[in-house]
């Protein structure tokens, strides 16, 4: 569907939110607080959007030239009555299309949305591990807000400019090596409650893969306790362009 940008608020230095409101809004299946969605952004005054099921070949079929740019992000905020919902983008400048979309965007420019889906489901565990980098920023701030049982955050980001006022608990971690060395040195120290836990992390995929190893080698966390997804690859200065659910989300 299409949406229109109504509102452009900086959050921080690198992240601003945009908001975006469109009729479709009002009947968006929203499902949770890692809901993704894929936004079609415009190369062109002509923005075209896929209207069939098989929308990843109708896209393809259409001319480079006014093909729209596909990314993944998360709904930061939903309201069906106003129909309109925010996103919020981590800002690095033109290295990738997203980014530089959302630092030029202003009221009145049209992107396309599909919904992708959500993936966060604590069910019944007694407390919650959440990590991720600023491109999870925008989903481990609504699993704060919605938090039903005991919950911290572990939040990897380049320095103090990214820091967010969020509704819970959270450890800020400001990066000085490879994407999760931080994080990795903050878990070693970490005491754990006791019960089950639900963790969900995502962010750059080294970060990903490597926290989601260390808990189920060295802290013996139940793979099937642990939500794990790789948003994008490389350092934030250097991401990687991607296109689909299972390339890097955030770019």
């Amino acid at each position: 569907m299409f949406v229109t940008v109504t509102g452009v608020r900086r959050l921080a230095a690198r992240m601003v939110r945009i908001t975006l409101s469109g009729d479709g809004v009002g009947d968006f299946d929203y499902a949770g607080p890692d809901h993704l969605v894929r936004l079609f952004l415009p190369v062109s005054d002509d923005l075209r959007l896929p209207t069939g099921s098989d929308w990843w070949a109708e896209l393809q079929e259409m001319p480079e030239e006014r093909r729209p740019v596909v990314r993944n992000y998360t709904v930061r905020r939903i309201d069906h009555a106003r129909r309109e919902l925010d996103i919020d983008f981590a800002l690095h400048g033109d290295s990738g299309p997203a980014s530089a979309w959302a630092g030029r965007a202003e009221p009145g420019d049209r992107i396309g949305i599909l919904s992708d889906g959500a993936r966060y489901e604590a069910g019944d565990a007694d407390w919650q591990l959440l990590i991720g980098d600023e491109t999870a920023l925008p989903a481990i701030a609504s699993m704060l807000e919605g938090a039903r049982t005991p919950v911290h955050a572990l939040l990897e980001v380049k320095d103090e400019r990214d820091v967010l006022d969020l509704a819970g608990e959270a450890t800020w971690l400001y990066r000085t090596g490879a994407p999760g060395s931080r994080t990795l040195e903050a878990l070693r120290s970490l005491p754990f409650p006791p019960g089950t836990p639900y963790v969900w992390v995502a962010g750059e995929s080294t970060l990903a893969t490597s926290v989601r190893r260390y808990l189920v080698n060295e802290r013996g966390i139940d793979k099937q306790q642990i939500y794990f997804c790789g948003y994008w690859r490389g350092m934030p200065t250097a991401r990687a362009a991607a296109g689909t659910r299972r390339e890097p989300a955030h770019a």
